[in-house]
Formats: structure tokens, sequence, C-alpha cells
């Protein structure tokens, strides 16, 4: 075991400042089974401070994107003039792709129209269709969104730029058009297009559940036109895909390749091995990695903090934790509102709901604000345990402070209100959810459907089911909502 004294000896006072381990480590996973034990399900909106910082807009589109003109460089009105213009084009062209069907060729409509394509309008078109997409209109989304890029392909000095291909790829991918998805990469890449990591990104999340994890690996570990950079290494680049796509074992190879094949870990590295190894039960390995780390020289950083915190509370080790604490301000490194959320959700799942108060409110007296993934994992803590009113009055407390609750903050108070039988609360809850502006996710309706067929309340139930179908919410998964139940 890594003790303080130990980790106070190596580290230093310069701390790395990288975006990697973040909310992440505050994971309740999201599916019907997780929240029948109690976990919650909060696991989507953590992800998003992983991905939210993934990928940047490539550096060739940047000037694209606004045309690509030197007298707009410099000349903001311009400038400002051509991204409207853009915008406004393609709603128009939006429009013309809506008319697309049997007897209707919308090319020729789209040349009438008279736009300038750009990098900006292809883009602008392309995520239109993107964010158009459901379950019913899936085929037809992936054909509007290929041949409005086609058409765009044909028009006089204009080249598609990387990105128009990343998003075209995400249209697919969503679709479920596969082949036309890889045909478009073999395209790309035959172009002479560079790979970057948002691409290894779109296939590893479309293919990677479907075992292809490992191939799609090897490829680009082997491609010339793989660009890495900002990272060491085409290994680091991966591995921080694949952490963001919950791909662990996957790692694990990849982190093994990477030193047969020469390459030395840094402290993103390291970072992401060992949320790889805690995700993986394997705490046995994370020590070691931090051994290790500590003697290649490299001090841990506020994300290595982060893993140290999650991991004392899961084995439920809230004084070593507090001298850890103490240690990091010793060193110059406070820690933030993250840092108090991982420990205190390792705590609450160690079941030691006193040591989540007692930090949470030391939290509050150094002057940190709560936000709403802090206040969900205090209420879901308190919901697991059946302290219902405790996590009301946390619920409370948070609005009064103008934390606006998610949808997993929802989900947490309807399950809890629903596991001592305030049904009707539990419905106004729902309500309360909506007149927010907050979108119930499909769990919200499993868990409160769920609850009220076990409670015999099969006409609420169903009432629910019905104003869920009015809204046009999760309509593909109304199949699941049909035959799931609840055991209490």
């Amino acid at each position: 075991m890594y003790s303080i004294a130990r980790l106070g000896h190596r580290i230093s006072k310069k701390i790395c400042s990288f975006y990697v381990i973040s909310r992440k480590l505050c994971i309740r996973d999201c599916n019907v089974d997780d929240a029948d034990k109690g976990i919650g399900s909060i696991e989507h909106f953590l992800n998003e401070s992983w991905k939210s910082s993934s990928f940047e807009v490539e550096e060739e589109d940047k000037y694209e994107f606004l045309g690509n003109r030197s007298d707009h460089r410099g000349n903001f009105p311009a400038r400002q003039d051509f991204i409207e213009q853009a915008k406004s084009d393609a709603k128009k062209v939006l429009e013309i792709l809506h008319e697309d069907g049997p007897g209707v060729d919308v090319k020729p409509l789209l040349s009438e129209l008279g736009v300038k394509v750009s990098g900006l309008l292809v883009r602008e078109v392309l995520l239109g269709v993107l964010k158009m997409i459901s379950y019913t209109n899936k085929n037809r989304c992936a054909k509007l969104g290929y041949k409005f890029f086609m058409w765009s392909d044909e028009q006089e000095n204009f080249r598609h730029t990387l990105n128009a291909y990343h998003i075209m790829m995400e249209i697919f991918a969503e679709c479920e058009e596969l082949k036309a998805m890889w045909r478009l990469f073999d395209e790309m890449t035959e172009k002479g297009y560079p790979i970057t990591a948002r691409t290894f990104n779109i296939l590893i999340c479309t293919c990677g559940a479907a075992g292809l994890g490992r191939k799609i690996v090897e490829r680009f570990i082997k491609s010339k036109n793989f660009r890495y950079r900002p990272y060491k290494h085409s290994y680091n680049a991966i591995l921080r895909s694949l952490v963001t796509q919950n791909q662990f074992e996957l790692i694990e190879w990849v982190y093994d390749q990477m030193l047969v094949e020469g390459h030395s870990p840094d402290i993103l590295t390291y970072n992401i091995m060992m949320f790889a190894k805690i995700r993986l039960g394997k705490l046995d390995h994370f020590h070691g990695l931090l051994d290790e780390m500590g003697r290649n020289g490299f001090s841990p950083d506020m994300h290595t903090y982060n893993l140290l915190l999650h991991v004392l509370g899961k084995v439920d080790k809230p004084v070593a934790a507090l001298k850890l604490l103490s240690h990091m301000k010793e060193l110059g490194t406070y820690p933030s509102v993250l840092h108090f959320t991982t420990l205190i959700d390792g705590l609450s799942r160690a079941g030691n709901l006193e040591a989540s108060q007692y930090f949470f409110d030391e939290m509050i007296k150094q002057g940190a604000v709560p936000d709403v993934v802090c206040y969900t994992v205090m209420i879901t803590g308190y919901v697991v345990v059946r302290q219902i009113d405790k996590a009301q009055q946390i619920f409370d407390e948070m609005i009064r402070n103008g934390q606006l609750p998610n949808v997993y903050t929802y989900n947490s108070m309807i399950r809890g209100l629903c596991m001592v039988r305030k049904f009707r609360e539990a419905q106004l809850m729902l309500e309360d959810m909506e007149t927010r502006g907050c979108n119930p996710n499909f769990l919200v309706y499993t868990t409160l459907v769920g609850y009220l067929r076990g409670a015999g309340k099969l006409a609420e139930a169903h009432g629910v089911i019905r104003r869920m179908l009015e809204k046009g919410r999760h309509l593909h998964l109304l199949h699941k909502i049909k035959t799931y139940r609840r055991v209490n």
C-alpha cells in the first residue's frame, strides 16, 4: 500500500495539469439492474467531462469554417457576416433536403439555390442532419447526409475538410450504416487526409462493442498517417479514446503493446492505467503502478490525487483520506469540489454516510460550492440506505442554493420516494422535472413504472407510460418498458 509518508517524499510542488481523469470517478452504471441494486445512474452525465475536452476542431478546419479567405482575417464584421450567411444558407439547404423522395432529385434544387459552398456551410448542414436522426428515420438521414456530402464535393474549387468527413462518419454511425462509415474512412485515407484521435474515437465508439476494438487499435498503431498530437505518442492518443468508451480490458492490452514497442509511459499514461485498474477491480495493480510512477520520477498531479481519494473512499479509509487532503494543501494543491466529490462517492459506496456527510460539510467550510454532481452523489448515497428524508433535505438545499437538479438527481429522488411508497410525491417529482425543462431519460420512466407495477398500481403505471408516449419520448424502447418488472 502506498503510504502517505512515501507519497509525500515523492511529490514536488510542481503539479501537472492534464485533463484526463475527471468526474468519471463518480461513476454509477446506467442500467436497470444497477438501479435495482440502489446504485443509481449518473454515468452518462459524468462521462461528458471526458468527452467535452476530448477533441478540438482540427487545425486545418479553423480557417475553412471562416471561408479560408484572407479578406476575412482581422476583419471581424466581414467574418461575422460570413458566419451568419453560412448559417442562413444551411437552413435553406436543410429545407430542400427535406423535400427529397421518390421522383424528387434534390441535387438540381441545391444547385439552383446558389449558395456559396464552404467548410462552415457543410459543417452546419451535416450537424443539422445529425440532430435530425431518430429511431424511425435513420436510413433516410444517412442518405440525405451523404447526398449533400457528395453534391458539395462536386462543387468547383471546393474540397471537404477533415471535420466534414468526421461528421459524415458520425452520421453513418448513428444510422448504423457501418459499411458506409468504413468506406468513407477508406476514402478519406486514400485522399491523404490525416487520421486523428477523433477519427479513432468515432470508429472505436461504433465498433468496439462488436469485438472489433483490437483490430481497430492495431490498424491505427501501424498507420503512418495517424496524427496523434498533442499526445506524446500514438498509444496515449489511443488510450485516451479508449477510456472515454469504457474499454478497460483493451486499455490493458494497448499498454502492454506500448511497452513491447519501447515507448515509456508519462503521467497521462499512468493516470489512465490506474483508472482502468480501479474499474477492473485490480487494486493491487493500481498500487503497483503508483509505486512505479514514483520510481520513474513522476509526481502525482491533481488527477492522480483524485484516483487516490477515490480508492481511499471505496476501501472506507476516511482518516487516510483526511491526511491526504491535508498533504495536498501543504504542497499548494488545494482540493477542489471534484476531489471532495470523488471521495464522498467512494465513501458512500462503502456505506459510510457519516464520513460522506463530514467531508461534504468540510468542503463547504473551506469555501467550495457543491455543484450538481456533488449534490447528486450525496442524495444517491442517502437513497441507497433508505434515508429518504435526508435525501429530500439535501435536494431542497440544492435548489435553494441555485443548483438545478439534472436527470440523474431526479432519478435518485424518484427512486427513493418509490422505495418508501410515496408514489404520489414521486409522480410530482417527475412533473417538477419536466416543468424545469429537464427531460426524463428512459431510466427515469422504468424506475417509476417498475415501482408502481410492483406495488400493484397498474393504472398509474400505465398513466406514466401514456404520458411518455404523448410527449413522443423513447418510442423505440417502448417494448422494454412493457416487459420490465421491478422486484421490490
